[in-house]
C-alpha cells in the first residue's frame, strides 16, 4: 500500500482513529501464562511482554519471524551553525555504511534475524536552518511522513525505527521543548563547553520562532527533519498494521512524542528499547510513563538499542509460546 500524504492535514488524519489491540488474544495469553510450567510471575517483566505480543499479533501464542529495522536518514540545514561533533557529509558516508553492511546496526540485525532497510531522504538537500525559517514546507514534511509509512514491510512481525543525521539531536531537542518545555539539549556527537552552549541557544531561538499557536505537527514540521517525520510516520504505519514497535534512542522518542501529542494513545504497540545516555532520552520516558528494556549508556542511534532489545522481547515470546503447560508436563500446580 502506497501513501498520500500530500500535507500536515494527511498527517493528523492518519493518527485520528488507531486500531486497538485483540482483546480476545490478550485474554488467551494471559489464560495460558497462568499454566505454564513455572510459579506465576517468575519470568517478571518477561510474562507482561509476551501477553502485550498477543494482543497486537492477534494471537495467544505470538512469533517473531520477521523483524525489521528501518534506519531513516535526513541532512540538517541547522547543522551549519555548528552543532554537531561531525561535518554533514558523515550522513552520506553512513548510509553507504548502512547499505554495506558496516554499521553497528547491520551486525545487531544479523544476531537476531532482522531484515534491514535504509531509507536516505533527499540527503543533497538539507531541511532549513530552523533559526531562520520552518525547517520544512507542509509538503515536504508529508513527503517525509509517507517515506516511513512506506518502508514498513506489512509482513514484519516487529519493527525497530533507526535514524541517521548529523545535527538530529537539535532537531529533537527542539521538538522537545516545543512540545514540553524546558531545556532538553545534551551533548550529541559529543559537543561540549561553548559548543554546547551554542546549540543551547540554537535551539532556544528555535523554538522561540516556532512554537507559539504551534501543534504537535507543525512543530514536527518546523523544527524536525525528514528523517524524524520519516520515523513518525513509519511507526504510525506499524500501529495500521498492528505490528509492535521497539522505541529506539531520544531522536526516535521524539518522533514518537509528536504522534503521543497528537493522540495520546498513538504508541499504545510501542515498547522502550533502552535508555541511552543522552540525558534527555529518560526524561523523554518519563513523559511516556514507559520504563525501558536495557540501559547499557549508548548513544550511537541508528536504531541500535532497540535492535539488541528484539533479543529481550523474541525471548519473552519463546517462552511463553515455547513451554509446557503444567498438563502437558505432567507437572503439579500446586
Amino acid at each position: 500500500m502506497t501513501n498520500s500524504f500530500a500535507g500536515l492535514a494527511d498527517i493528523r488524519a492518519a493518527l485520528a482513529d488507531l486500531p486497538a489491540p485483540d482483546r480476545g488474544a490478550l485474554d488467551a495469553a494471559r489464560a495460558r501464562d497462568a499454566v505454564l510450567t513455572k510459579p506465576g510471575g517468575a519470568l517478571g517483566r518477561l510474562e507482561d511482554i509476551a501477553i502485550w505480543m498477543a494482543g497486537w499479533q492477534g494471537r495467544a501464542r505470538p512469533a517473531i519471524d520477521r523483524p525489521q529495522i528501518a534506519v531513516f536518514a535526513g541532512n540538517h540545514g541547522v547543522a551549519a551553525r555548528g552543532v554537531s561533533a561531525f561535518p554533514p557529509e558523515v550522513t552520506v558516508q553512513m548510509v553507504a555504511n548502512f547499505e554495506a553492511g558496516g554499521a553497528a546496526v547491520n551486525q545487531l540485525a544479523r544476531v537476531f534475524g532482522a531484515t534491514m532497510t535504509v531509507v536516505p531522504l533527499a540527503l543533497e538537500r538539507p531541511t532549513a536552518d530552523f533559526t531562520q525559517g520552518a525547517a520544512m514546507a507542509g509538503a515536504d514534511c508529508a513527503a517525509a511522513f509517507g517515506a516511513g509509512w512506506d518502508a514498513v514491510d506489512a509482513r514484519a512481525d516487529l519493527f525497530v525505527a533507526g535514524e541517521m543525521g548529523i545535527g538530529n539531536t537539535t532537531a529533537a531537542a527542539a521538538i522537545a521543548g516545543a512540545l514540553y518545555g524546558g531545556d532538553w539539549v545534551g551533548a550529541g556527537t559529543g559537543v561540549a563547553g561553548d559548543a554546547l552552549e551554542a546549540k543551547r541557544a540554537v535551539v532556544a531561538a528555535g523554538i522561540a520562532r516556532h512554537a507559539a499557536g504551534a501543534d504537535a505537527v507543525d512543530i514536527l514540521c518546523r523544527l524536525g527533519g525528514r528523517e524524524i517525520a520519516a520515523m513518525a510516520g513509519a511507526i504510525t504505519r506499524a500501529r495500521h498494521l498492528r505490528i509492535p514497535v521497539i522505541l529506539d534512542g531520544f531522536i526516535c522518542c521524539a518522533a514518537a512524542a509528536v504522534l503521543r501529542q497528537t493522540n495520546p494513545a498513538a504508541l499504545d504497540h510501542c515498547l522502550a528499547g533502552h535508555r541511552s545516555a543522552e540525558q534527555a532520552h529518560a526524561r523523554m520516558l518519563q513523559q511516556f510513563g514507559m520504563a525501558p528494556l536495557l540501559s547499557l549508556d549508548l548513544r550511537l542511534g541508528e536504531g541500535s538499542g532497540a535492535a539488541l532489545a528484539i533479543g529481550v522481547i523474541k525471548g519473552a515470546v519463546a517462552c511463553h509460546s515455547g513451554m509446557a503447560t503444567f498438563a502437558e508436563a505432567g507437572v503439579a500446580d500446586g
